[in-house]
């Protein structure tokens, strides 16, 4: 299995902590930054591959993964053109080391807690997290279930068969390779200052994915200052 972190992104609702440094490298704790604690329970988990998709600050984040000295192998996949596009042309790039291996993603900002990454990573099929004992969130991503499955993930979805969810997935090969086409369509037409999750929706379910229910459990991105503390 190889783990994608996201990592392209501006982060411009951190304000000032993002101005010379990209989000991934804010720190949780003294010392210890959001990549590092994932770059950490990877190498923990006994994930040894990485890909790590970049846009500004790409030699800060590979100067900071360098210093930790962990058993990983990890490639870094510039979006040059990050100040203008979404992910999902970061991953649009990161395909061909991504093809034909099981995957997980994690976006930059997550922090989750070890159990739910053993959990993901053990999953016997591709499953995103999700926490039905939290009220859906406004602006962020929703899951639409069907069936027990989920067949859609964005901002705009509420109702009764929605739940919140977060941007932590574990893919089976064939399944990635399936989302992978599908992105590599979007962004072939000119779709690509869209969410890659609107490529997973055009499947319309055909692509399982299972729910890992969270109950509570730590798994959250930080999105601004006020997550951050």
């Amino acid at each position: 299995m190889k783990a994608l972190i996201l990592n392209s992104g501006i982060g411009h609702r951190m304000g000032a902590l993002t101005q010379d440094q990209p989000k991934a490298l804010v720190e949780l704790t003294p010392g210890q930054t959001i990549f590092g604690r994932q770059l950490t329970q990877l190498a923990a988990a006994g994930l040894r591959e990485v890909v790590v998709t970049t846009g500004p600050f790409a030699d800060a984040l590979q100067a900071h993964a360098a210093a930790l000295e962990l058993p990983l192998h990890i490639t870094y996949v510039h979006n040059p053109e990050y100040a203008t596009t979404n992910y999902i042309v970061s991953m649009h790039r990161a395909a061909a080391e991504l093809r034909g291996r099981d995957v997980l993603l994690l976006h930059g900002d997550l922090v989750l807690q070890p159990d739910v990454l053993a959990e993901l990573l053990n999953a016997p099929h591709s499953a995103m997290a999700v926490d039905s004992t939290l009220p859906l969130p406004d602006k962020d991503f929703k899951a639409r279930l069907r069936d027990g499955q989920i067949v859609a993930v964005g901002v705009e979805f509420f109702g009764a068969d929605c739940v919140a969810c977060q941007p932590a997935y574990q893919f089976t090969a064939a399944d990635f390779a399936r989302w992978l086409d599908t992105i590599e369509a979007f962004v072939r037409r000119g779709e690509r200052n869209v969410y890659a999750e609107n490529a997973f929706n055009a499947l319309d379910g055909s692509l399982p994915l299972a729910p890992l229910e969270l109950a509570g459990r730590l798994c959250a991105e930080i999105d601004n200052p006020q997550d951050l503390d």
